[in-house]
């Protein structure tokens, strides 16, 4: 068990019964306790317009928590004692009367206060504004908001705006929770305290970088928001560019949040623009149908429950990016994300280049550039995959290729390794906000992917087709093979 290092905090928690606070907040919250992380007094308010006691909303969070908790991690003494700090508040969000509750729950004012609002993005000024109409908040409040901010450049700028009448920029805290996993934090610890990569790490000696998010599920009952957002905003905008940033960027001055976050912006800033006549070779988009999934037969797109049978969302985008900068001229990412693939599957790939003078059998020479496979999930981990001799008397001088390899759930096997969402809620708690989102990166990422939609809207084609279950639209393979390259399960 860990000491806790932070001061008791009041946790308001806006859409407290929604998917997302029930899935992944509460068992964070739980596993916190569970590491003795929150400090004596603490307190949690669920908020939602669900009519409830305080007795029957910690009943229900209690078979929540058997339910996401794994068994051997769920301990019903901790739970108990975790759910005593929960309240419960019925609250209508437009309504500035209710307000007032929130204001008498704060029976200890010299408690941080935390408002996490896990609702959608159209609700954050509704609440911010009533809070501040009732004084429930001042300019020592943390605010939490889930990304992706809006839907586009001009409806972040509006939620953004609205917040910023509030609160000030270091009182926000944009939650992206592909920045609380572990793998992508050893991102920093891998490139900048190893040389051995930190002078690796350009155009020099990488040859190109694959980013592949996939997902075997479909829409799991996400079709009104989904079929809005698709998967370029739901992805790439939100959680992709973020991974492109932090193997991209610039050493930062120190480990300060703005120093990282300045340099995430130059990144993006440096992001060579997608214009109309490029988008046939850089951008595939795709959408699924029937197929496979697991070995069971499943519907297409446009045959999911509630489905509008005109969509033409994509499921499925693969794009080729390019960084104009010293650091990465002539190195294309390419970025690949869909639903209904083969398998759920999050890494990135670095391709060294090979060296420059070749000595060993010509057959092998394709196994000549070294690669760097960081796995975010299923099982997170790095892998760097080397050259040997192989083993044998026989075998003279052949080469094999083979892993020196770190998986985190076996190297650490004594310790668990925690949730993103844990390490997130553990960082707002400490005031830190070295991995959340500054509103000028939102802006910037929003404007490099706006442009790509409206090519999409003024071309007037179709998405590509793909088979559920498959590895996205041919196209995508067309893409990478065009530039005498594959992607790393096609190799």
């Amino acid at each position: 068990m860990v000491k806790n290092a932070n001061a008791p905090c009041d946790l308001m928690l806006f859409g407290a019964l929604g998917d997302l606070a029930q899935r992944k907040l509460f068992p964070a919250l739980y596993q916190l306790e569970r590491a003795g992380l929150l400090a004596q007094g603490s307190r949690i308010l669920a908020i939602a317009r669900t009519k409830a006691t305080t007795a029957d909303v910690r009943e229900q969070l209690f078979e929540k928590l058997r339910y996401h908790v794994k068994d051997r991690e769920f301990d019903a003494g901790v739970a108990n004692v975790f759910l005593q700090r929960v309240d419960y508040l019925l609250l209508d969000f437009t309504d500035p009367e209710g307000y007032g509750a929130l204001r008498e729950w704060r029976d200890e004012p010299n408690n941080e206060l935390i408002v996490y609002m896990a609702t959608p993005p159209s609700m954050y000024g509704v609440i911010a504004r009533n809070m501040k109409a009732t004084s429930c908040c001042n300019e020592k409040t943390r605010v939490v908001v889930e990304k992706p901010i809006g839907h586009d450049l001009e409806s972040s700028r509006v939620i953004n705006d609205e917040l910023g009448e509030v609160y000030h920029e270091n009182q926000l805290f944009r939650i992206d929770h592909y920045l609380g996993k572990e793998t992508v934090q050893n991102l920093i610890a891998l490139r900048f305290a190893n040389n051995l990569f930190a002078s690796q790490w350009d155009q020099n000696h990488i040859s190109h970088v694959e980013i592949t998010v996939a997902e075997s599920v479909g829409i799991e009952g996400r079709w009104g928001y989904f079929d809005q957002a698709g998967q370029i905003r739901d992805m790439i905008q939100n959680h992709l560019l973020q991974l492109l940033c932090l193997i991209a960027m610039d050493p930062p001055a120190d480990l300060s949040a703005d120093s990282i976050r300045d340099e995430k912006v130059k990144v993006l800033k440096a992001l060579k623009r997608i214009a109309p006549d490029m988008m046939d070779r850089y951008v595939v988009r795709g959408q699924y149908t029937a197929g496979t999934s697991n070995g069971k037969p499943v519907p297409g797109y446009l045959e999911e429950d509630d489905a509008n049978k005109g969509s033409a969302t994509e499921t499925f985008v693969a794009l080729k990016a390019e960084i104009d900068n010293w650091r990465w001229s002539g190195v294309p990412f390419y970025i690949r994300t869909g639903k209904r693939l083969p398998e759920k599957l999050s890494q990135i790939i670095i391709h060294f280049k090979p060296a420059p003078h070749y000595i060993f059998d010509p057959d092998q020479k394709h196994l000549a550039n070294n690669k760097l496979i960081i796995r975010l999930q299923p099982d997170e981990g790095m892998a760097l995959k080397i050259l040997t001799k192989d083993q044998g008397l026989d075998k003279g001088m052949r080469l094999r290729q083979g892993p020196l390899e770190l998986t985190f759930s076996e190297t650490f096997e004594a310790e668990r390794i925690p949730d993103a969402y844990e390490r997130l809620l553990w960082e707002v708690m400490k005031g830190n906000q070295y991995l959340f989102v500054r509103r000028d990166e939102v802006e910037y990422a929003w404007r490099w992917v706006d442009e790509i939609i409206a090519n999409w809207r003024d071309s007037g084609e179709p998405p590509k087709r793909y088979a559920a279950g498959t590895w996205g639209p041919v196209a995508s393979i067309a893409m990478i093979t065009r530039d005498g390259r594959s992607w790393y399960e096609d190799a």
